[in-house]
């Protein structure tokens, strides 16, 4: 066979780099299985929402997740498309949930919201090292009839399990 050539299989089986974030964000995310949040992000986990803060480590994040989910009941994370090669990926994806808590400054309102953004990971063989999120906080914001100033409200303290 000719150098560089990979049957078709090869190339259409999933990558343990887009299997791992295919199980991120239906587990971690849909489910806010905190037990798989643990399992699949390294213990240095370097997060950067686009909804707010910096975050370190499995713990750091999954505060930030308890909020967003706190704040919009059914939250989901859709992959539209998804793009890995070697330790890195790319996904774009639609987030959405209902408004049944304080977020961007507005009360509940019960309104079902979505928006896009993108995601960008690291991973080491078998865990998330680093993840990059940016995602369309204006149109958040307008879904909300929220101020142009407004910003995700964050405490982590609000949103521990007792």
């Amino acid at each position: 066979m000719p150098d560089g050539y990979r049957p078709i299989r090869d190339i259409l089986m999933p990558t343990s780099a887009s299997l791992l974030v295919q199980r991120f964000y239906l587990e971690v995310w849909n489910r806010a299985d905190e037990t798989v949040a643990r399992e699949l992000l390294h213990p240095n986990f370097a997060f950067r929402a686009s909804l707010g803060p910096e975050k370190q480590g499995p713990d750091g994040f999954i505060e930030y997740m308890r909020s967003i989910h706190a704040a919009l009941a059914n939250y989901t994370c859709a992959i539209d498309d998804l793009i890995a090669a070697g330790n890195r990926a790319a996904a774009r994806l639609t987030f959405s949930g209902r408004h049944r808590g304080r977020f961007f400054e507005v009360e509940a309102t019960g309104r079902e919201i979505s928006w896009n953004g993108g995601a960008f990971f690291t991973m080491d063989d078998n865990q998330i090292v680093e993840l990059w999120v940016v995602g369309d906080v204006d149109r958040v914001k307008q879904q909300l009839n929220a101020p142009k100033q407004a910003t995700f409200p964050y405490d982590g303290n609000a949103f521990r399990k007792p």
